[in-house]
């Protein structure tokens, strides 16, 4: 089964670069594009491009573009008719040479507003109204690790749905009814522990997602789909990096059922950003971490649309959780 992205998370993972492509609906207030990636060992420079259209000679209506230079430093601009404008510098660098690094931009009405491993970095003015960007154009001295647009209203041709779905040509082959769906709004840096509520329980096809940071000093964390009024455990996710692995268990009527640790890769690594987006079927729940499966979990509550509670505790930096 291939991953199909919940409605209103557009993903991309491990795109090549030069990264030149259309956003999904276009640029609206309450997007929200998050960028993993890697900074190079030898990294001079990269830039993120919000751009009018995708010609060379396209307006740029916001160019971010970190530099190390001697004097290390973000620069930030614009470009209409071929013409640069006036540059906005910040004398600071929040990116460091072969380290991993989560940069999110947020589109508000006045401005976008920087995010950069969970720090308020910046604020640029809109120059060229928002709502003619329609491209995103990133490159540089970078390795990408996923590109995610996240939200924002929907376009008016679109099916109506709680969250909105932009697909691309043959990127969904289901009937809207059949889309996996998100219910609740989006947690940007929640705090950790953090608590959810599942409103009306959870349901078949309902899709989870949690974008995350492993410390380098982490040596475990958990993620747990609980029944509130009992306490049994559903699902049990529970990476533990002083061993490798990643272990899966159900908590029912007191005993914790048998381990499940078998997986084709580990994507907690210490020092580390994770995208996992965790599915629940009719018969299981169906994970996958950065756009690649990682386990399957067969239903050991029968009953499992008694899971009312998401809890996340232990060694982890959240930046995005949806359910």
């Amino acid at each position: 089964m291939a991953f199909v992205p919940a409605p209103g998370y557009q993903p991309t993972y491990n795109p090549t670069l030069p990264y030149h492509r259309p956003i999904p609906g276009n640029l609206r207030v309450g997007m929200s594009i998050y960028i993993q990636g890697v900074a190079s060992e030898h990294m001079k420079r990269f830039f993120v491009n919000f751009e009018v259209g995708q010609g060379p000679e396209a307006d740029v209506a916001f160019h971010f573009n970190p530099r190390f230079d001697g004097w290390d430093k973000v620069v930030l601009n614009t470009r209409q008719n071929r013409n640069w404008g006036k540059e906005e510098k910040k004398r600071s660098m929040p990116f460091s040479k072969g380290a991993a690094f989560e940069l999110v931009f947020m589109v508000l009405a006045e401005h976008y507003k920087v995010v950069v491993n969970g720090n308020p970095f910046y604020e640029f003015g809109h120059r060229i109204p928002l709502q003619m960007v329609t491209h995103l154009h990133v490159d540089g001295d970078l390795q990408l690790q996923s590109i995610n647009f996240i939200g924002g209203q929907p376009a008016p041709s679109q099916i109506p749905m709680p969250n909105p779905a932009y697909p691309g040509p043959g990127q969904y082959h289901q009937e809207p009814s059949n889309l996996p769906t998100m219910e609740g709004p989006p947690t940007f840096n929640p705090p950790v522990p953090f608590n959810g509520r599942l409103q009306g329980g959870l349901t078949a096809r309902r899709t989870i997602i949690v974008k995350g940071y492993v410390p380098p000093t982490a040596k475990s964390f958990v993620i747990n789909f609980k029944v509130g009024s009992s306490g049994d455990l559903a699902l049990h996710i529970n990476p533990r990096l002083n061993e490798g692995t990643v272990v899966r268990n159900s908590f029912l009527n007191g005993l914790w059922g048998a381990e499940e640790r078998k997986v084709s890769y580990n994507p907690f690594g210490p020092g580390q950003f994770f995208d996992l987006s965790i599915r629940c079927g009719m018969d299981r729940f169906k994970v996958y971490a950065n756009g690649q499966h990682l386990f399957d979990f067969s239903h050991r509550l029968s009953a499992f649309q008694r899971v009312d509670v998401v809890e996340i505790q232990g060694d982890v930096t959240l930046s995005y959780v949806q359910i």
